[in-house]
């Protein structure tokens, strides 16, 4: 069994013709559990989280105004979606998702968020469709109660994390890896602990082998005790918001490639879905339950 943090409220209603694909995370749970590769029984529908825990990653000042929708018109045009309680209600359940999922790989090894891997969302800022920076909130919930005490969030989703690079660039005990587009969002963007930034249309043999040799170095580096692995799949060479040249079954082999390094160390490892916008949505769905299928496969 892989838990899975779900809850209806992921599925936002947005307005018509928003760019944001929001009925992947209706469609991506139905599909796991038609093929097989989950059963219901996988998901568990998680809590919000409490202010205080929130307020450790994110400042006491922005926390409050987006609680209270007090953000004003820039703010939320950096953030994509068009404010409401439900939706700030939705960041503090998916954050408690990453959290209660984190804690429940420390058994089970492995477990999912389908939603999540909100890593533009800054200490001060919510910007790209990112408000509370699920990831960052559980690795400090982790350190603070003594859960772990070096983490590693290898970030390959095809935007580099600038928040979560902002949040942990004085904290020690967090590293943070970004493989991500060269010319791609943001166009200023943060130093991670490590980035690796890719040329235009990178196709599956080059990213793969440089993921491949990249890994060990990693891991040896860093020498973890947890792991988040934020998976999106705006890599592929369909995605209307990605710059890269993988291929659906290339995407797949990269979540082989870093699950299997995990599973082969013992650690521990929290996986949120991160971005994905190709247009058409079976696509996105394809290269998401990948990731899924290659989890029940290796652990």
């Amino acid at each position: 069994m892989i838990p899975i943090a779900f809850d209806p409220i992921y599925v936002l209603p947005l307005p018509e013709n928003h760019r944001f694909p929001m009925e992947k995370y209706d469609l991506l749970p139905k599909q796991l559990v038609h093929e097989g590769t989950c059963d219901p029984e996988d998901f568990f529908s998680p809590h919000a989280i409490d202010d205080q825990i929130v307020k450790v990653i994110h400042q006491k000042e922005y926390v409050d105004r987006l609680k209270h929708m007090k953000l004003d018109m820039s703010e939320v045009r950096k953030i994509g979606f068009p404010i409401s309680q439900q939706l700030v209600e939705r960041e503090f359940i998916i954050a408690g998702g990453t959290i209660e999922g984190a804690l429940k790989s420390l058994e089970s090894g492995i477990s999912f968020n389908i939603a999540g891997g909100t890593h533009h969302a800054h200490s001060s800022h919510g910007e790209a469709f990112c408000m509370l920076n699920d990831q960052a909130i559980a690795a400090r919930y982790l350190l603070d109660h003594q859960h772990a005490k070096k983490v590693l969030i290898i970030d390959l989703d095809v935007h580099q994390g600038n928040g979560t690079a902002e949040i942990f660039k004085k904290e020690e005990r967090v590293f943070t890896f970004s493989m991500h587009g060269k010319k791609n969002y943001p166009f200023r963007k943060e130093n991670s602990d490590w980035d690796i930034a890719l040329e235009d249309q990178t196709g599956d043999e080059v990213y793969l082998n440089l993921l491949n040799d990249t890994l060990p170095r990693l891991f040896g580096r860093v020498d973890p005790d947890f792991v988040f692995y934020l998976s999106g799949v705006d890599v592929v060479d369909t995605d209307r918001l990605g710059r890269l040249g993988l291929s659906i079954e290339g995407c797949k082999k990269r979540d082989e490639q870093v699950l299997k390094f995990c599973q082969k160390s013992s650690l521990p490892v929290q996986c949120s879905m991160g971005g994905g916008y190709s247009k058409d949505i079976k696509l996105i769905i394809e290269a998401h339950a990948n990731t899924y299928r290659v989890a029940q496969q290796i652990f």
